[in-house]
């Protein structure tokens, strides 16, 4: 009884922690200055051999602030300001890059598209010429940024 009370309550405090929250695949953070939520691609095309850093996208914003971000992080540095490509469902979607992040031109519309969406998809080139394409999924988008626009 003592262990099934123990989980219970660990349940709990991670289900209701207001610092971190998970749902469909995106992950919900909050710190001092602002919060954000993220996820990891469910699939990813790269070459047999090549490597990359740490990756995801995020969808930030800082506390008292309306605007909310897109970024987009590859794991490396891109070959150039225009080499990403993203994709949600049959729609194309403007990004610019600076060396290692890819940055939505218009937040709000591709945000609209990622509520509607079922997938996003990225496809950028690294430095080294490598093409490397994530699939994102959108299950539980919506919920995840309607509590990063209510809670941040």
């Amino acid at each position: 009884m003592k262990n099934f009370l123990t989980t219970l309550l660990f349940i709990l405090i991670v289900c209701l922690s207001p610092y971190s929250y998970a749902k469909g695949g995106w992950e919900f953070f909050s710190y001092d200055e602002y919060c954000f939520i993220q996820s990891a691609p469910i699939k990813t095309e790269i070459p047999e051999g090549k490597s990359r850093g740490d990756n995801g996208i995020i969808v930030y914003k800082m506390h008292k602030s309306s605007d909310i971000i897109v970024q987009i992080s590859p794991g490396f540095d891109y070959k150039s300001a225009d080499s990403v490509e993203v994709k949600i469902d049959n729609g194309e979607y403007e990004f610019y890059t600076d060396t290692d992040v890819a940055w939505s031109r218009d937040d709000k519309k591709t945000i609209f598209a990622m509520k509607k969406g079922l997938e996003l998809i990225s496809i950028g080139i690294s430095s080294k010429g490598t093409k490397v394409v994530d699939t994102f999924s959108l299950k539980g988008f919506t919920s995840a940024i309607s509590k990063l626009t209510n809670d941040c």
